[in-house]
């Protein structure tokens, strides 16, 4: 009731104005302006709400309850060791092998969208203001630079791992992730650049891919799509690992390319910013496409087997190396047909048991 009618045009005239409110008993409420930095977009955990010190009310606790001060358990991130961490992990991915770029060409990548990065952000911030700029304390509260967003959007158009991965790896929260990449996905189509995505390697996990760019005891790592590797097993391609990786590699940028051209006359035009927020939702990488219609073309298994052996239904299977085989009869790389065709998905697994012909020792993942 004390500042009823009465413009809050400044921190100083909220603060006198707490600073004049008494209590029912007659007490001064003490106010003062918090000068610390709260960055929006962290994530937290169901765990970490859960150890908060609440105590609900009587009546409606859920909207009515109490907050204790305690002492921060030991062992617990401050904001700066978490500031610290995401700063190592984001020079993690920025490792060549996973923006699939050398580290000069990323930095010309990065510079040459960093002026549409800031007017896009002015403009976003002059709406959010209704106007002109004001004065303000000047502290940035986003957790994510505009080269982290080009970054982590790097990282999620070579399908490397889904967005909760990079949410898990960072400590940020999806919104935030996945606006970092609506916006940045649609400044790359601007510019016309595009991004490969990358070949049989993806991960699902943060741990797993955590260890795989970091090198920490690989013989012990688990591999994180155990049955992803073993259908690369030269028994099954036939050819050689390094052979089917650079047959990928060949393949990958005309199939997206014939891909993106279909969906261009399925839509009558360009995408349109921001239809899918910038999520890749598809359950297998294009590079996996390109493995099955190889597998398939062999004739190892049956297309219900395979289906299973991918995770994904019989008829996205289908759709998948329909899209993949015009880019084969292309390119015509000499694909064998098999020795031995598996009746069951437990069968075609069991026969990879065995090491493989060329094993990639300290890669599990790829």
């Amino acid at each position: 009731m004390n500042w009823r009618g009465r413009p809050l045009a400044s921190h100083e005239v909220v603060l006198n104005t707490i600073a004049a409110t008494t209590t029912t008993t007659g007490l001064k409420v003490q106010a003062v302006l918090d000068s610390g930095s709260y960055p929006t977009g962290i994530a937290v955990s169901r765990e970490q709400l859960a150890a908060l010190p609440i105590t609900a009310h009587s009546v409606h606790g859920r909207w009515n309850y109490s907050i204790t001060p305690a002492a921060i358990p030991a062992g617990t991130p401050r904001a700066d060791d978490r500031a610290q961490a995401r700063a190592q992990t984001l020079a993690m991915l920025a490792d060549p092998r996973l923006t699939g770029m050398s580290s000069h060409a990323f930095d010309a990548l990065r510079s040459r969208l960093a002026p549409a990065q800031e007017a896009r952000a002015e403009q976003h911030r002059y709406v959010l203001r209704g106007g002109r700029r004001v004065a303000t304390t000047g502290r940035s509260r986003a957790l994510l630079s505009d080269s982290d967003e080009v970054l982590i959007t790097v990282i999620y158009l070579r399908q490397l791992c889904p967005q909760k991965v990079l949410c898990d790896l960072l400590g940020i929260n999806p919104v935030t992730i996945g606006q970092a990449i609506k916006a940045t996905r649609q400044l790359l189509d601007e510019e016309k650049i595009s991004i490969t995505p990358a070949v049989v390697c993806y991960f699902t996990r943060a741990d797993d891919l955590r260890a795989w760019a970091t090198g920490t005891d690989p013989a012990a790592h688990v591999p994180p799509h155990p049955t992803r590797l073993a259908l690369t097993d030269p028994r099954l391609t036939g050819m050689s690992r390094d052979a089917l990786d650079a047959l990928l590699e060949k393949l990958i940028v005309p199939y997206a390319a014939a891909i993106e051209q279909r969906r261009h006359r399925q839509r009558g035009g360009s995408r349109r910013p921001g239809t899918r927020g910038g999520v890749f939702r598809q359950k297998i990488t294009d590079g996996d496409r390109i493995l099955a219609t190889i597998l398939y073309q062999r004739r190892i298994c049956t297309l219900d087997t395979l289906a299973d052996l991918s995770g994904i239904c019989k008829s996205t299977l289908w759709n998948a190396i329909n899209d993949v085989l015009p880019i084969l009869d292309n390119h015509r790389p000499v694909i064998t047909p098999a020795n031995h065709r598996y009746a069951s998905a437990a069968d075609l697994l069991a026969s990879t048991d065995t090491p493989p012909e060329h094993p990639d020792p300290g890669n599990p993942a790829c």
